[in-house]
């Protein structure tokens, strides 16, 4: 069964209910044990949408850079992050939100209403929004915002490979995979990994039972 790919319906639903201007939003880097976690908010324009947005996971690399640069041509786009600090500090959650607060803040023009990725909506929105569950896959802003976010974390985690080789960034983009679980046991933990996730935890911890 060919799975359909996202429309324009819950903007052009929002539109007719009084919005003016609508934008999509979604965060990358949950999962990852390293780097920011980066969102993304697009305002589409509805008469000029780039052929081929969908949910950045089922998208080649090639394609996902050839539409970023489409997107950013034609849309209001708006690009966000948090730290592995903040991370740290308030949970990947609120993290991932507060990166998805600080893209809808940054549009060219404000938004008047949020097409938000997931079940839950971030608290700090000033804007009336909606959450969408699996919304990169059925709401075509939210597909661009989550192509933008993509593209743009992998090119962060690429350059801090360069920074700290040996951990499989460029390939991995800082999830646990098992060449990146064995270089954090040879090579120990950067100021890029996060803290509060478990397998990071556990080896600084382990770090200082050992050397007690």
């Amino acid at each position: 069964m060919i799975r359909p790919g996202p429309d324009f319906s819950f903007e052009r639903d929002a539109l007719a209910r009084g919005a003016t201007r609508v934008a999509g939003v979604d965060e990358v880097g949950r999962g990852p044990l390293a780097g920011p976690v980066t969102a993304a908010a697009v305002v589409l324009d509805p008469d000029n949408i780039p052929e081929g947005l969908n949910d950045s996971k089922v998208l080649t690399a090639r394609r996902r850079e050839a539409l970023f640069e489409a997107i950013m041509a034609v849309a209001d786009v708006s690009i966000a992050h948090a730290s592995v600090e903040e991370i740290d500090e308030i949970n990947i959650l609120r993290a991932s939100h507060l990166a998805m607060e600080r893209a809808l803040a940054g549009l060219g023009r404000p938004a008047d209403h949020a097409l938000i990725d997931g079940n839950l909506l971030p608290r700090g929105l000033t804007i009336p929004a909606e959450a969408v569950i699996k919304g990169d896959g059925r709401v075509l802003s939210i597909a661009a915002a989550s192509i933008v976010a993509k593209v743009t974390r992998d090119r962060i985690m690429v350059d801090l490979a360069q920074q700290h080789p040996g951990y499989g960034w460029e390939t991995n983009a800082g999830y646990g995979s098992k060449s990146h679980m064995e270089a954090l046991q040879n090579l120990g933990v950067t100021p890029h990994h996060r803290r509060s996730f478990k397998p990071i935890h556990n080896i600084l911890y382990q770090d200082k039972s050992v050397s007690r």
